[in-house]
Formats: structure tokens, sequence, C-alpha cells
């Protein structure tokens, strides 16, 4: 038997926008363990703003489980947070109760920001540095800095060997900013990687004396881009049928519900959402080809090959919650019939 190290990881109730909480906990398996061997686990929901004092128990329901590379026999386990009685999800559990659908695939794009002493890395203590243009996938010192890459390359290798489905990584158009992305079919399987991916990132930047700034706007009105979290998605229909017929109609769907998309997109939208900095104004739904000053942006590869592929909604930002966003995405898609355009 061997002893493993267990870290139980769930959503706070601090709100606009959660934190991501962990503690561990050693369990004996003869093997690394799978999902249903793991047991529910209690915590203190009056210290993360789930719970009362005077009633404090709160639950913690295993539903991912990851290896967890830092750590010697370590596992890194994604929870929902259940009231008491282990069944009822709390009503900060934003996983439970989203849609899902396996033939939907998902791929997030987390921009950040890495902060040391209250600014972006590569900030002079006083004013800014050059101005935008050389930093966006750029090489060099006087682009990256010292220590940037470091742990961006550092970041990619924990989540490969977590088996997180890791896209890619590259420097932003800001200084100090970077970006990974990870792909998954279904949104809770993408939605959980997403998390995972931003804990490895949180507790690897502990060593390094770095914070990671999630805020859409950090910098706020100024000539410096703010932060994303492009969506891309496609569902089987979309894949092997489409069609123009049926993109129209999905685009209508999607301009329709505007504001049900962007209540959910992540909270200060509005402050990066303006029109500049390859964004669409918060309020006005748009979409084309390769336009990336667009809501949705259309791969040429979608419309050279018959409408079908995938769309890329620019709107979710760097803060929001990928169970949210993934979920209304489905809602949206769900309101345009299929049929008609699979029979002609």
């Amino acid at each position: 038997m061997t002893k493993f190290k267990l870290e139980y990881i769930w959503l706070d109730g601090y709100k606009p926008v959660p934190n991501l909480r962990g503690k561990t906990q050693i369990k004996e398996f003869n093997e690394f363990p799978t999902l249903d061997q793991l047991p529910l686990w209690g915590f203190d929901g009056s210290s993360t703003m789930q719970a009362e004092g005077h009633s404090s128990d709160c639950v913690l329901k295993p539903v991912a489980i990851y290896p967890d590379p830092a750590r010697t026999n370590g596992a890194l386990v994604m929870c929902e947070v259940m009231m008491p009685d282990g069944v009822t999800p709390h009503s900060t559990n934003s996983r439970a109760t989203i849609l899902d659908d396996e033939g939907t695939w998902f791929g997030f794009e987390q921009e950040y920001f890495l902060y040391q002493d209250g600014r972006p890395l590569g900030f002079p203590e006083n004013g800014f540095p050059a101005p935008q243009g050389p930093y966006y996938t750029g090489v060099g010192y006087k682009n990256v800095g010292e220590i940037a890459r470091e742990i961006v390359e550092e970041h990619l290798d924990l989540c490969l060997e977590a088996g997180i489905n890791h896209e890619g990584i590259n420097a932003e158009v800001a200084k100090g900013q970077w970006e990974f992305q990870v792909f998954g079919k279904g949104s809770k399987r993408a939605a959980d990687e997403i998390w995972i991916a931003r804990y490895l990132l949180l507790r690897l930047c502990e060593k390094y004396g770095v914070d990671v700034e999630f805020h859409c706007k950090p910098l706020g009105d100024t000539d410096w881009n703010g932060s994303g979290m492009h969506c891309n998605f496609s569902t089987k229909f979309m894949r092997e049928v489409g069609g123009k017929e049926y993109f129209e109609a999905l685009m209508a769907a999607f301009a329709k519900n505007w504001k049900e998309h962007i209540d959910v997109y992540g909270p200060d939208n509005h402050l990066r959402l303006t029109g500049k900095h390859e964004t669409a104004p918060w309020n006005k739904f748009s979409y084309g080809i390769a336009d990336r000053g667009a809501s949705i942006r259309v791969p040429h590869s979608f419309a050279n090959n018959g409408y079908k592929g995938y769309l890329e909604d620019r709107r979710p930002n760097s803060q929001g919650c990928p169970y949210q966003i993934a979920s209304r995405v489905l809602a949206t898609i769900a309101e345009v019939p299929v049929a008609a355009s699979a029979a002609a």
C-alpha cells in the first residue's frame, strides 16, 4: 500500500469571482486511485464564504482526478461543493447544474498577467515600458524579461504531466501578459481542466514570488490590452454538417442572447470590451471572418469548408467561470434547430 497525497481543490463563495482553495489528505491505495475510490471530505465553509459559523460544515465531492507532478505520490482532485448531506449541491456550486454535451468541444484561451511588486513583470517602478508591438509572441530579455518564460514553460510541463489537454502557450500583446490554451470534449471536462491549470499556475508562482493577475483590465483605461478567455466551440453538427443557413441562424441566436452571454462572461467586462484592443463593444454583437474586433471571429477555414468547423467567441474574459461560459454557449446553440438543415 502507498500513501497518496490527495489535494482536494474547490471554488469558494467569494463574489463576483470565486477563489481556488485546496487542502491535502493522506490515503493509502495499492496504485494511483480512481475517482470512485475517493471519499467525500468536509471543510469549514464559514472560512470560505460558504456557511455561517454556527453551521459551518460543507462537503467536497470529487469529480475529476489528475496526477500531481509537483508531489511524489500526489493527486489533484477537482471537487464540487455540496451541502452537509453530501448530495445537495451548494448554492456556490457552479458545476453541478451546467449544461454538458461531450459532442460539443471547447477550447479556452486563458490570458493573464504576471505581477510582482504591484505591477506587471517588466514594468518600471514608475510609468510604462515601451508601447505594445514587440511583446506578442516576442523573444528576448527586453520583451519577456528574465523569469516569465521560465514560469510559463514550467507551468506547461506541469499541465502536461498532470494529463491536462494543454494546447500551447505564447507571450501576449501587453508586456508581462501571457496565454495558455486548453481543449476538452464536453463543458465539464474542458472547464475542470482550466480550473486545474489555473491552480497549477497559482501554486507554481508562489516559489517565484510572483502573483497571477486574472483581472480582465488590470491596467485600466490605458493603451494596454486587457485579458480574455476566448471560447472556441464546435458541436458534432457544426463539424459534420454545418452550412451557411445554419450558421446565420446560429449567429441570430447569439445576437438575441447577447446580454445573457455578457452576464456570465466575467465581471468588469465593460472595461475590456470597448471596441479597442481587438475587442467588440460589450453591448453590440457582431461577427466577421478573421475579425478580431468582432464578438465572434469566424475562421477562414470555417467559411471555406462550407461553414463547417469551429467558431471563436472573443467576449469571455480572463476571470470568467468556464462552467458558466460553456453552459451559456450550449444554451444558445440549443435554440437553433438542426433537423431542417440536416435534411437539406
